[in-house]
């Protein structure tokens, strides 16, 4: 990537590259590839605000962690393994 700019450095190169685009392309397309390019630039930026946003509004899940206490985990683990065994034994007992 850096030889690619260290190459668009010297104004011939510059020359040849947009005379070659305009080749390629011809006068009646380049405007319609610039419009095209621009409106592509735009939603990619307006995708990533919003990305941005959304990350922001999304509440972090180890805050709410962090306010439970340690004891309280355990007890409701313990009241799910309790509860699980419970499942298990009537479906034994069927």
């Amino acid at each position: 990537m850096n030889v690619l700019l260290f190459a668009l450095e010297s104004p011939t190169i510059i020359i040849l590259v947009v005379a070659a685009i305009f080749l390629l392309f011809g006068g009646s397309k380049l405007p319609q590839l610039a419009k095209a390019l621009g409106q592509s630039k735009k939603a990619f930026k307006d995708g990533m605000d919003e990305a941005d946003r959304d990350d922001r509004l999304k509440p972090d899940p180890r805050a709410k962690l962090d306010a439970v206490d340690d004891e309280a985990l355990f007890e409701e683990a313990r009241r799910r393994a309790q509860q699980r065994q419970a499942e298990e034994s009537r479906k034994l007992d069927r």
